[in-house]
């Protein structure tokens, strides 16, 4: 699987709304774990605005290693179709 940060895509300091555009037109799910940005997916899941899906934990309530093994679980288990324009929370 292939993993692209903000920081390395020199987006570290964007607003959520365009790193969530840039994240469609890469056909990338975003892993996050900050509550503003959370609020921005489900913005747009509401208001039926395309978006490639957003992967939420809240960062006090897993271990990393679960998160992993949870975002592995993603990976493995979902289609396309189940991740883009939904939200999906941790634990799965």
């Amino acid at each position: 699987m292939d993993v692209l940060t903000t920081q390395e895509d020199g987006r570290a300091e964007t607003p959520d709304p365009p790193v969530l555009d840039r994240a469609d037109e890469r056909g990338r799910v975003v892993f996050t774990q900050d509550a503003d940005f959370l609020r921005e997916g489900v913005r747009r899941q509401r208001a039926g605005i395309p978006f490639a899906g957003v992967i939420y934990s809240h960062q006090d309530r897993l271990s990393v290693g679960r998160r992993i093994e949870d975002l592995q679980l993603i990976v493995e288990a979902e289609t396309e179709e189940n991740v883009v324009n939904n939200v999906r929370y941790l634990p799965v």
